[in-house]
């Protein structure tokens, strides 16, 4: 491919499909618009998957390229919400002037307290035993200066800032497509079990046994989260529970609406949990799914679209969450593909047909839809007699050097489920 092209499909991917988010993509005569962060991400335009099918690979020095349009992205995203979500200690984008606190003794609130912090909330998550506090940082003091100071006053708690994570994909289609575009590899087995979704809101197309907001606005029907819902519906499951960490809150997606999420899927009885979102590593999340995981529950991740350059992706790197990766229509590793600490599988990432908000079909591209997809396989090994890691082990299809690898894992899953008939 030549230079100029290459550039093209990094620039598209980093505006478009890189988890800090870009609704439009900047080409030439096309503005930006960075929308809120539980906003849509996606409005892809159809260029973008023509432009990335063509390239095979990345070179270090591209993968770079897409590491800094990632961060201007973020810059721009930060810019444009300055009231809701600032950086914390370690640069990642957080919620404005508020800390979590997780181990804090009544002396530990106290001496915050006595220094000008102020607490906003004790919560308990639901069904985990997990108990955290919310702590509001000293008007003038910046979030990380708050981070700072609180390891000082209280070095024996668990402090970190309430981090975003946002989405792993876009829609790639601008126009609705045929009922017959999507695919169904329903089973019995999968409908036995219950799933959770932790994303923004769904539309009314797809029917749903529980559905609760943990953001503000929510629940509010999302494209994102409506097209995860739907793949899911696709591939047979019938008992599908939402938790919406988006709404219309500027600073949704944080780690204290996941971990409550998770808590609350637990609590329903989901055997299953999909997050197709990407942030950084958060204690309390990674507390909540390890509690959740005690409790049987299995979570599927996706890794994002960063790239190989990445840093490692979460909670797809929390320990034995299912992490998975994308791959397009000829079984060729998404090359904007993130990377997590580990990687189990491979599903289809590109040319996936699910429903929007408003319940037409629409083409998507992004890990976030290959999470979906490998969560209904999961499903439906759990509900199947047997252990389901071996199942699923046995339904994977090998890719790239024989056995698993860093590129696909221990093979693709569900390899022809969401494709156009």
């Amino acid at each position: 491919m030549r230079g100029g092209t290459k550039l093209l499909a990094v620039s598209l991917m980093a505006g478009a499909l890189a988890w800090p988010l870009a609704a439009q993509l900047q080409v030439p005569g096309v503005p930006v618009r960075v929308p809120p962060v539980g906003g849509v991400l996606g409005e892809v335009n159809g260029q973008l998957e023509q432009t990335v099918e063509q390239a095979s690979a990345l070179t270090g020095r591209e993968a770079r390229r897409l590491l800094q349009l990632r961060e201007r992205t973020l810059g721009r995203l930060l810019r444009a919400n300055p009231q809701a979500i600032e950086r914390d200690a370690v640069g990642n984008l957080a919620r404005r002037g508020e800390l979590l606190a997780t181990g804090l003794a009544e002396p530990g609130f106290a001496v915050l307290e006595q220094a000008g912090f102020r607490v906003l909330a004790r919560e308990q998550i639901e069904g985990l035993d997990i108990a955290f506090a919310r702590i509001a940082v000293p008007a003038g003091m910046t979030l990380a200066e708050g981070q700072g100071r609180v390891a000082e006053l209280v070095p024996e708690a668990e402090v970190e800032a309430d981090t975003l994570h946002l989405e792993a994909g876009g829609q790639m289609a601008p126009r609705p497509l045929p009922l017959a575009a999507m695919a169904a590899a329903a089973t019995a087995a999968a409908s036995n079990v219950k799933v959770g979704v932790i994303d923004g809101g769904i539309g009314k197309a797809v029917p749903v046994s529980g559905l609760r907001g943990f953001a503000a606005g929510a629940p509010r029907a999302s494209d994102h989260g409506s097209a995860v819902a739907s793949l899911l519906q696709a591939q047979g499951i019938t008992r599908l529970w939402v938790a919406d960490v988006y709404g219309s809150d500027p600073a949704g997606g944080n780690a204290s609406a996941i971990a409550k999420a998770v808590g609350w899927l637990t609590a329903s009885g989901c055997k299953v949990v999909t997050v197709s979102l990407v942030g950084p590593r958060s204690a309390l999340v990674e507390r909540a799914i390890t509690a959740a995981q005690g409790k049987g529950v299995v979570v599927v991740a996706a890794v994002g679209n960063d790239g190989p350059a990445a840093p490692p992706a979460f909670p797809a790197s929390y320990a034995d969450v299912l992490a998975i990766t994308g791959v397009d229509r000829k079984g060729r590793a998404l090359i904007e593909a993130g990377r997590a600490l580990h990687l189990d599988y491979a599903a289809p990432g590109a040319g996936v047909f699910a429903r929007d908000a408003t319940g037409k079909i629409k083409a998507w591209r992004g890990t976030s839809f290959a999470a979906p997809l490998a969560a209904a396989r999961v499903a439906a090994a759990l509900g199947s007699a047997g252990a389901w890691r071996a199942r699923v082990d046995a339904e994977a299809r090998d890719l790239g050097p024989r056995g698993a690898d860093k590129t696909y894992g221990r093979g693709l899953l569900c390899g022809s489920c969401a494709q156009r008939k």
